[in-house]
């Protein structure tokens, strides 16, 4: 039941498409952990500055945003290590215990395109708030005149939850785009080969 396939015996469609799920994967695997570690920094760098500036701040919303959004994208990157686990398991004798499901794969590419489209809406509200006070910021600094509130004055701190943010939706991007083309990938195969796939992913 447990026994793998020798790579002679792996029929060519089902390994290009282990192939297909292993590369995805370590691709957003990495991708997603270090942006996702981008956005931490950012994030960090954030809060310091406004504690060492000890004033409040209005950038409290965004930055919530922006951990939703962080929390989210360890789900994803946790998503690609599934897909990689899946690529070694097509490798494994159909019907085994480590063999994947068709059905199953879906269902797990569906819930990654979920969790990509839920973070990236978690991060377009955090980034537009976050833009929405550096614009207001802006408007209201009258030219050649000293500022004496320093809530009013554009910070970096400000700039960084920003640069966070859109961080996190290029990363949670790239994780929608993974699923979806691996979702492809299964269709195309399943419909090019029929007998092959049928008889090894389902």
């Amino acid at each position: 039941m447990l026994t793998q396939y020798h790579h002679s015996e792996i029929p060519a469609a089902l390994s290009k498409l282990a192939k297909t799920f292993r590369l995805a994967g370590w691709v957003g695997f990495w991708v997603q952990l270090v942006m996702a570690l981008g956005a931490a920094i950012a994030l960090l760098l954030a809060l310091s500055g406004q504690a060492f500036a000890n004033t409040s701040s209005n950038t409290g919303l965004s930055i919530f945003w922006a951990v939703g959004g962080i929390a989210l994208l360890v789900v994803g990157i946790l998503f690609n290590v599934r897909y990689i686990r899946i690529a070694k398991g097509l490798r494994h004798e159909p019907g085994g215990l480590l063999h994947p499901r068709r059905t199953g794969a879906i269902h797990l590419l569906r819930l990654g395109a979920l969790a990509g489209f839920a973070g990236i809406l978690l991060s377009l509200f955090g980034a537009g708030t976050s833009v929405g006070i550096l614009v207001a910021k802006t408007v209201s600094q009258p030219p050649g005149v000293a500022i004496l509130d320093p809530n009013k004055i554009v910070r970096a701190m400000d700039v960084f939850v920003v640069l966070a943010n859109i961080t996190l939706i290029a990363a949670h991007l790239v994780g929608t785009v993974i699923a979806f083309w691996l979702l492809d990938r299964i269709h195309h195969y399943h419909y090019s080969h029929p007998y092959t796939i049928h008889a090894t992913l389902e």
